[in-house]
């Protein structure tokens, strides 16, 4: 006879396997396809090992990684949101939290508790650990997006200027990797993967991709 906590743990790994039917708008590197939610995460807490030795402050990786598995779990109901949807960036927080809510209960109380105080963390962004998660949440679809000649930047006309303001966590939560961040977007604008912003004035791009 399985013990209620059990039963518990058991219906919650069957429903985050629903995060592998939640699909993203970054490609696969190849560009085969399109990555899904949980693809996204195994990568991200791969990057964590990897890039460890950037974080700005000492963190526990364990904890880092473990702020990277359980973040987008809120995305098998509230879907993924694409990062320049104004409209549906509107409604985002709504709808995770409310998927926050259903997916944390499904798990004996204590877990619960300790999952959702991570899924909190990560969203706040003001401990060290979930702003280094950020940066490396932020940096994996870029570099996706340079392996795939920019695909999603072009089908949804996103300029330069855009994905430098999206990458401005990666500054403050692992800034020895914003020198990355600035090669690729100089890269990608080179070969034409990356369109620049229209000035008012001239009508031209702006070739200057550096932060202020």
């Amino acid at each position: 006879m399985l013990s209620d906590r059990l039963v518990q743990q058991m219906q919650f790994v069957l429903e985050i396997d629903k995060l592998k039917q939640v699909l993203r708008q970054t490609l696969l590197a190849n560009g085969s396809r399109r990555e899904n939610s949980a693809e996204h995460s195994w990568h991200i807490a791969l990057m964590a090992i990897v890039l460890a030795e950037y974080a700005p402050a000492p963190v526990d990786l364990l904890h880092v990684i473990k702020l990277l598995l359980l973040h987008d779990l809120v995305e098998i109901d509230a879907g993924d949101t694409f990062c320049y949807d104004e409209h549906g960036n509107q409604s985002k927080a709504d709808r995770e939290t409310r998927a926050a809510d259903r997916l944390f209960r499904l798990l004996p109380p204590d877990q619960a508790i300790e999952f959702r105080a991570l899924w909190d963390e990560f969203e706040a962004q003001e401990t060290p650990a979930a702003q280094f998660a950020a940066a490396l949440d932020r940096l994996q679809p870029i570099l996706n997006n340079q392996q795939t000649g920019g695909h999603t930047w072009q089908l949804h006309n996103v300029t330069s200027d855009r994905v430098l303001q999206r990458m401005a966590p990666i500054q403050a939560g692992a800034p020895e990797l914003w020198s990355v961040v600035q090669q690729v977007i100089d890269d990608c604008i080179v070969a034409g993967y990356l369109k620049e912003p229209m000035t008012e004035e001239t009508g031209i791009g702006n070739l200057d991709a550096s932060v202020p």
